[in-house]
């Protein structure tokens, strides 16, 4: 890969004196922001419960997935819904029990499947993804591990050469926002990919597109480095944020501590709900769960992080083993996982590479936190002044987390950003 120019952040003078800024939500998002805000001068706590690197994008596919900007509202997607509800096995779900509450978001969503609202969705997208690797820059530049992010492209895979013809439009529009692609044979595949030799002819080459091959590390570090560099991490969650005369005044712990703070920054996933009504929000925002097995002894080796697209899931290469995931389902929220999921994936791959090992396993799910548009919110508060949101960032957290938190410090250092943050008002719903 080419050298990436890192983002410009102005950097504080370190001898004036330092706002205090809160942080809630130590997952990806949450601590690039940390980061970011640490960067333009504030002393910042960063609050969660979990340890660092126990969130959502732990169990995620690991992939820096700059040309998805196509809203899972693809056209089509409402005659599936059937087969959703009567097929648990597919590479999306849809528990029955789930009907009910998800009906509202749901049309929200399928509205969206409007040609014209697809392709200014895209674009909007695309205005967001073309800086990650700019943004990360700094970041991991800072980090003691310079291998956090690997330089491998992503392969994509089909059983048929439908399947490439199926995102042929897709494709025309990503690459028309700067997001190319590469048609693939078997040959190739082959080449690329030694453990997929014979199995598939038809796929495409996403060379824009990265992976982090410890998702789990890939956060902890970050979080080692933005406490190296002075930031306070609190492992306890945040009760409430405490306010007076339209501002946050800081953040009470649940254990009854309380931070004070000239600014907050709200960026906990699905756990931000708590947050709504001081937020004068109220977002449609739901956890969709994602399953993954880590399989610590596979016998088989990757190269690079592949989706096969006809199974719904991918392959991606970990330091702690190769992890096969990316099915997602729709529950009622605090419906316990349900891992015959996770099982089912596994299935699934063992029919395209038999030789593979799973009798050491882990499973493991991340709820993310999605909008029915697919676009996160990055936006102040109306209601309480200086707070700031990062919310519902769905399956990219861990491919915008960086950007996001320089936008983040933009808006809160009272910056103009140099995107437009419009179509990601927490309002707009």
């Amino acid at each position: 890969m080419n050298a990436i120019p890192q983002a410009r952040i102005p950097l504080a003078d370190s001898a004036a004196p330092r706002e205090q800024a809160v942080v809630i939500g130590g997952g990806i998002v949450g601590t690039c922001c940390a980061l970011y805000l640490q960067r333009s001068g504030y002393a910042v706590t960063l609050v969660d419960p979990a340890v660092a690197g126990d969130s959502t994008a732990k169990w995620s596919c690991g992939q820096i997935s700059v040309g998805e900007i196509i809203p899972l509202s693809k056209p089509g997607i409402l005659k599936k819904v059937p087969g959703w509800l009567l097929d648990q096995t597919g590479p999306l779900a849809l528990r029955p029990s789930a009907m009910p509450g998800i009906i509202p978001w749901f049309l929200r969503f399928l509205s969206c499947a409007r040609p014209s609202r697809l392709h200014a969705i895209a674009g909007e997208m695309a205005s967001l993804t073309q800086h990650v690797f700019a943004d990360y820059a700094p970041l991991l530049d800072a980090c003691d591990d310079k291998a956090l992010l690997g330089q491998r492209p992503i392969l994509q895979v089909f059983d048929s050469a439908a399947g490439v013809e199926h995102e042929r439009d897709h494709n025309a529009t990503r690459a028309a926002l700067g997001f190319s692609s590469q048609v693939l044979n078997g040959s190739d595949i082959a080449d690329l990919e030694p453990a997929l030799a014979g199995r598939f002819s038809h796929g495409l080459l996403l060379p824009q597109w990265r992976f982090v091959s410890d998702t789990e590390g890939f956060i902890r570090a970050l979080t080692d480095s933005f406490v190296a560099q002075g930031g306070r991490r609190v492992q306890i969650g945040a009760d409430r944020i405490d306010e007076s005369n339209g501002r946050a005044t800081g953040v009470t712990l649940a254990n009854g501590e309380r931070l004070p703070a000239a600014h907050v920054v709200v960026a906990a996933g699905v756990g931000s709900r708590r947050f709504f009504s001081q937020l004068g929000v109220d977002l449609p925002l739901e956890g969709v769960a994602g399953y993954q097995t880590l399989l610590a002894n596979p016998g088989v080796e990757f190269r690079h992080s592949v989706i096969y697209s006809d199974g719904g899931f991918c392959f991606t290469p970990m330091r702690r083993g190769l992890q096969i995931g990316g099915t997602i389902e729709f529950a009622a929220r605090g419906a316990a996982p349900n891992f015959k999921r996770a099982q089912i994936i596994v299935e699934k791959a063992k029919k395209i590479l038999p030789e593979l090992r799973t009798e050491q396993h882990e499973y493991g799910v991340g709820y993310r936190p999605l909008l029915p548009d697919t676009k996160p919110v990055i936006d102040r508060s109306k209601r309480l002044a200086n707070v700031t949101m990062a919310i519902g960032h769905g399956q990219l957290g861990l491919t915008l987390g960086a950007t996001t938190g320089r936008l983040v410090a933009d808006l809160v250092a009272g910056r103009t950003p140099q995107t437009d943050l419009s179509p990601f008002s927490a309002y707009r719903f």
